[in-house]
């Protein structure tokens, strides 16, 4: 899998969400074999979709499988299906922070979104970055923009990176030559 040529710049969903105590907590062994099959069998796409789907339905709404599911999705170049998992995964964030559930509404002091230790608050602002990034990627600039400055509110120290996709939207349709 060629991740470089795919992968959103710093991360995405992945970083240290993949930790035990954030995504693994609670995830039933028969799902988290269906993640490992997924992951062993990703070149085969019926076959990986179908352990993902699985894993799904024997740990409904997991972190861990919805991030399955969304790297999945990103990394086959199916950017939709990857921006509803990104969306899935704000969801489920803003619940487990006791945040607004519109992303627009959650503000600063809301949660320790600046102590980059504490794994819930950087699970939402990954997700958002996701979720701002395939925005981006599928053209609607307005709705990514405005994600990537609730991030830069939310992070003003920037310990995710969002900076990059801002760097990247303030050079959308500059001329490379000029």
């Amino acid at each position: 899998m060629d991740t470089a040529r795919h992968a959103p710049p710093q991360g995405g969903l992945d970083d240290a969400l993949l930790a035990e105590a954030l995504l693994g907590g609670g995830l039933p062994p028969a799902a988290e074999d269906h993640l490992r099959r997924a992951g062993l069998s990703y070149h085969l796409d019926a076959q990986a979709e179908d352990h993902l789907r699985q894993a799904l339905a024997l740990a409904p709404g997991h972190a861990a499988v919805l991030i399955g599911f969304y790297r999945f999705y990103f990394y086959k170049g199916r950017l939709p299906e990857a921006l509803d998992m990104a969306k899935q995964c704000l969801a489920k964030a803003a619940r487990e922070n006791r945040l607004a559930a519109n992303w627009q509404d959650v503000a600063a002091d809301d949660a320790p979104f600046g102590r980059y230790d504490t794994l819930l608050p950087r699970f939402y602002l990954f997700s958002l970055k996701g979720y701002a990034y395939l925005q981006m990627r599928l053209g609607d600039l307005d709705e990514g923009r405005a994600a990537v400055t609730k991030l830069l509110q939310l992070d003003p120290t920037d310990k995710i990176g969002a900076k990059v996709l801002l760097d990247v939207l303030e050079r959308v349709g500059q001329d490379d030559d000029g």
